[in-house]
């Protein structure tokens, strides 16, 4: 009987932490994305991939990506909901894609 009600117990505590996990990892997973995606573009510029007009064109995506984590993080006391995490990761997908495009087309500096 002991034993059950430790397993029990153990049960709740595991299941009462992972959402707590889950959310520190996610919102290091998002913050690590906008480091590697500025590291990207850094690296576009120094290789010449990236145009000035295309450099600009993505600081101004990551900015604005930025600006909307802060308001979603300032409507709900400094937390993503799943949602808000959900609508930035799409996004971040989107900024991801027009890098490379943006690397890997014809035009150079």
């Amino acid at each position: 009987m002991k034993i059950t009600t430790v397993i029990i117990h153990t049960a709740i505590l595991i299941v009462s932490v992972m959402p707590v996990a889950f959310a520190q990892e996610t919102s290091a997973t998002i913050n690590q994305r906008k480091y590697n995606q500025q590291e990207r573009i850094a690296g576009g510029v120094k290789s010449g991939e990236l145009t000035a007009g295309e450099t600009s064109h993505l600081e101004a995506k990551e900015s604005a990506l930025n600006h909307e984590e802060h308001n979603m993080r300032a409507a709900d006391d400094g937390r993503l909901t799943a949602a808000d995490r959900a609508k930035l990761t799409r996004q971040q997908n989107h900024l991801s894609n027009q890098i490379y495009r943006d690397k890997h087309n014809a035009r150079v500096r």
